[in-house]
């Protein structure tokens, strides 16, 4: 067996420095961030390292707060991502919900093939079944790179609608709580991200947004 190190301190370089350069440029950063959290922004995305969250829309420390996995999903049996959608809508007050999504996503390519993964062909499950579901928007896509594009925006789209479902968004809606559910996707080929225009504010735009599918 190889050796495996048990410290890492480049990393620990890493952060001394990126400390003290954030220290310099607001000093009172830190001492702010220890009293509280205050984001106006839930980001839902993948766990693909090529897509940091923070650094993609330019946000410190504390303005974003963060939930990923593989393929951005929203399930409603998974507990961590309604624990922080809960967390993030009901105590910290968010005003939006941002499911991202990214293309090249590794998760969409591998729900899309005909072998086995292991474990995690459990979980690409509900992307093969996005893909069945709206099969009706392959039609004439004999590309393989081009129906994985596509599918990585509308499993991003049927995030936004599971994140609508959600006993959660459907209560701060019924008491009337300022909260909107966006749909973007990431392209790691140029840093890019574009809106997929599926906004949703209400459960009356949620429905709207549903009867496109």
């Amino acid at each position: 067996m190889g050796h495996i190190m048990k410290a890492l301190p480049e990393l620990f370089d890493n952060n001394r420095k990126w400390a003290s350069r954030i220290t310099a440029e607001h000093p009172d950063f830190f001492t702010g961030l220890a009293a509280q959290q205050a984001p106006k922004y839930l980001w839902i995305g993948c766990a693909d390292s090529r897509v940091p969250a923070n650094e993609i829309v330019g946000l410190l420390p504390g303005e974003l707060f963060v939930h990923r996995n593989v393929g951005n999903l929203v399930i409603h049996t998974d507990m961590n991502c309604l624990s922080v959608l809960q967390y993030a809508v009901d105590i910290l007050n968010v005003k939006h919900v941002i499911v991202c999504g990214h293309y090249g996503c590794g998760g969409v390519k591998a729900a899309l093939e005909d072998q086995a993964h292991g474990l995690v062909d459990n979980w690409l499950r509900h992307i093969r079944d996005t893909y069945t579901r709206f099969g009706r928007h392959f039609e004439g896509i004999s590309d393989n790179a081009e129906r994985v594009r596509r599918l990585c925006e509308l499993n991003t789209i049927e995030q936004v609608i599971n994140a609508g479902n959600t006993t959660i968004m459907q209560d701060a809606w019924r008491r009337r709580q300022d909260v909107a559910i966006h749909g973007w996707i990431y392209d790691i080929a140029d840093g890019m991200l574009k809106d997929l225009d599926v906004c949703v504010t209400s459960p009356r735009e949620l429905d709207l947004l549903q009867r496109k599918k």
